[in-house]
C-alpha cells in the first residue's frame, strides 16, 4: 500500500513540477486563441477552464486507464512505475504539447501538424493512419460498454441493442455542436468517473485487500516480457497517441494558453490515477496476477470490472462504479467519430459549419463503425494498442521539430525527443514480437527497435546541429549590418 501511496504522491509532484517545466517550453502566452478567432458554434466554441478540462479528461479516458490498467497488472506491480513515469514524462508532454500546437495552428488535427512539420507525404499517410485508429477506438468504445450495460439490464436488451442505442447517440454527439451534448453531459460524467475511482480505491484501501509493494519481477502467468508488451497493454493510462486525436478538440475550445496546463497535462495525469486506482484495485481483490490474468481470460475485461466493483462496493457501490466504466469509453467513443469527422473534413476542405456537410462525412463513418463491432475485441484491442502507440511515437516526434524550430530553450526540444525516442522502440518492437505483428523472437527483436531508437535520436542530433549552425549564422548576420 505504500507503493499506492507514493505513486499517487510522485504524479502530483509531477505535475508541479514537470508540468510547469514543459510549459515552460513552449511559453503559452496572451495570443488570440482559436476559440474566439474561428468561433463558428459547432467545434470552435469558447469554454471555461474547469469544463474544458472535465471534457478533455472524459475524451480521453475511455475504457484504456481500466481495461489497459487491468490487463497491465497482469505483468505485476512493475506496472505502477510506468503509470507514474511514463504520464509524467511521457504522456502529460504528449498532451500538451498535442494540444498546444493545434492551438497555435488554428485547433487543426495532428494529421495536418504532420504534413506542416514532417512533410506531405507524411501527412497523408497520417490522415489515413489517423482515421483508422479513430475508427478502431470509436469500435472498441461501442462494444465494451454495451458488454457492460447488457449484465445490468434485462435479456431482451443485449449487447447488440446497446449497441444500436450508443452509435444512435454517437451520431447526435458527432452531428451537433460541441457546447449541446458534450460541453453540457461531460461535467456530469466527470463527477461521476472521478466518484466512481474514489470509491475503488476507498474499497481497496477500507476493505481489507492487500496492495503488493512495487517489485522488478514479471509476473505474467504466461510469461510474457515486460518489454515492450505492458508498456503497450497499458497505453491510455501512462501514454496514448489516441490523445493526439483529442487534444485539437479543445484546442478549438480553450480561452487562454495560460490553462494549457490545467487542461492537457492536467487531464493526463489524472487519467493515470484512475489507471493506478484499477491497477492496484485488480491485483488486490484477485490476490495475485494468476488470478487476475484468470478472470480476464473466462469474464472479459467488462466482467472483471463488474465483479471488482460488485466485490468490493456491494450492488448499490457496484452499479455506481459501472455507470462511471460506462461513461468513459462511451464520452472517448462520440470524440473520437467527431475527431474524426474533422480530420476528414479537413482532407476534403468541407466546412463544419454546414449540417449537410457534417452528415456526408459522419453517417458513413458510423456505418464502419458498426461493421467493425462485429470483429473479436481482443483483436480488435491489440490492434487499438500498437496504433495508439505508434501515434504517441510520431506525435511526440511532431513536437519535437516544432520545438526545434522555435529554438525558444535550447534544451526543449529534450523534453520530447528522449520520450519519442523511447516510444520508437516500444512501437517497433512490440510489432517486430507480437503475434500480429511478424512473431520476432525478443533475441532479434530487442537489438532491433534499440537500434531503432537510437538511429532516430540521431537524426534528431544530426538536425538539432544544423538549426543550431543555422542560428549561429544568423546572429552573425545580423552583428554585420
Amino acid at each position: 500500500m505504500i507503493s499506492l501511496a507514493c505513486s499517487f504522491v510522485v504524479l502530483i509532484l509531477g505535475y508541479i513540477f514537470y508540468g510547469r517545466l514543459t510549459a515552460k517550453m513552449i511559453e503559452p502566452d496572451d495570443r488570440i486563441t482559436p476559440a474566439y478567432a474561428r468561433e463558428d458554434g459547432v467545434d470552435f466554441v469558447p469554454m471555461n477552464t474547469w469544463k474544458a478540462y472535465l471534457v478533455q479528461l472524459l475524451n480521453i479516458a475511455g475504457t484504456g486507464p481500466i481495461f489497459g490498467a487491468l490487463m497491465g497488472a497482469c505483468f505485476g506491480p512493475v506496472v505502477f512505475l510506468w503509470i507514474v513515469f511514463g504520464a509524467i514524462l511521457g504522456g502529460g508532454v504528449h498532451d500538451f504539447m498535442s494540444g498546444m500546437i493545434s492551438e497555435r495552428h488554428d485547433g487543426a488535427s495532428i494529421a495536418e501538424l504532420s504534413g506542416i512539420y514532417l512533410g506531405n507525404v507524411a501527412k497523408w499517410i497520417m490522415r489515413i493512419f489517423t482515421v483508422l485508429l479513430l475508427l478502431l477506438t470509436g469500435t472498441v468504445f461501442v462494444t465494451s460498454p454495451a458488454a457492460l450495460l447488457s449484465m445490468l439490464t434485462p435479456d431482451f436488451m443485449d449487447a447488440d441493442v446497446w449497441i444500436v442505442i450508443i452509435l444512435a447517440y454517437y451520431v447526435l454527439a458527432t452531428l451537433l455542436p460541441i457546447d449541446k451534448i458534450i460541453g453540457r453531459l461531460y461535467p456530469v460524467f466527470g463527477a461521476v468517473l472521478i466518484l466512481m475511482a474514489v470509491c475503488i480505491l476507498g474499497g481497496t484501501i477500507f476493505g481489507g485487500y492487500t496492495v503488493p509493494e512495487i517489485s522488478f519481477t514479471n509476473l505474467h502467468p504466461e510469461g510474457l516480457p515486460v518489454w515492450p508488451f505492458m508498456f503497450v497493454t497499458v497505453a491510455c493510462g501512462a501514454i496514448s497517441g489516441f490523445h493526439a486525436t483529442q487534444s485539437p478538440l479543445i484546442a478549438k475550445c480553450i480561452t487562454s494558453e495560460k490553462v494549457g496546463r490545467k487542461v492537457f497535462y492536467g487531464a493526463m495525469l489524472s487519467e493515470s490515477v484512475i489507471a493506478l486506482v484499477w491497477a492496484a484495485g485488480g491485483v488486490a481483490f484477485y490476490g495475485v496476477t494468476g488470478g487476475l490474468f484468470e478472470a480476464l481470460s473466462q469474464h472479459g475485461q467488462s466482467g472483471v470490472v463488474y465483479d471488482i466493483a460488485h466485490g468490493m462496493l456491494g450492488p448499490a457501490g457496484g452499479i455506481l462504479a459501472i455507470v462511471g466504466v460506462i461513461a468513459c469509453p462511451i464520452t472517448s467513443g462520440d470524440t473520437a467519430f467527431r475527431s474524426a469527422r474533422l480530420t476528414l473534413a479537413e482532407m476534403f476542405h468541407l466546412d463544419q459549419k454546414s449540417l449537410r456537410n457534417r452528415m456526408i462525412i459522419t453517417l458513413p463513418l458510423l456505418g464502419l463503425g458498426a461493421l467493425l463491432t462485429k470483429l473479436d475485441f481482443n483483436v480488435l484491442w491489440r490492434y487499438f494498442s500498437w496504433s495508439n502507440q505508434t501515434l504517441a511515437m510520431i506525435a511526440l516526434w511532431i513536437a519535437t521539430i516544432y520545438l526545434l524550430k522555435t529554438r525558444k530553450h535550447k534544451i526543449a526540444s529534450l523534453i520530447t525527443a528522449l520520450p519519442a525516442s523511447f516510444m520508437s522502440a516500444v512501437s517497433l518492437t512490440y510489432i517486430l514480437m507480437a503475434k500480429e505483428g511478424f512473431g520476432i523472437n525478443q533475441d532479434t527483436a530487442y537489438p532491433i527497435g534499440i537500434i531503432f531508437a537510437l538511429l532516430s535520436f540521431i537524426v534528431y542530433m544530426i538536425q538539432e546541429y544544423k538549426l543550431q549552425k543555422v542560428a549561429e549564422q544568423e546572429t552573425q548576420d545580423i552583428k554585420k549590418e
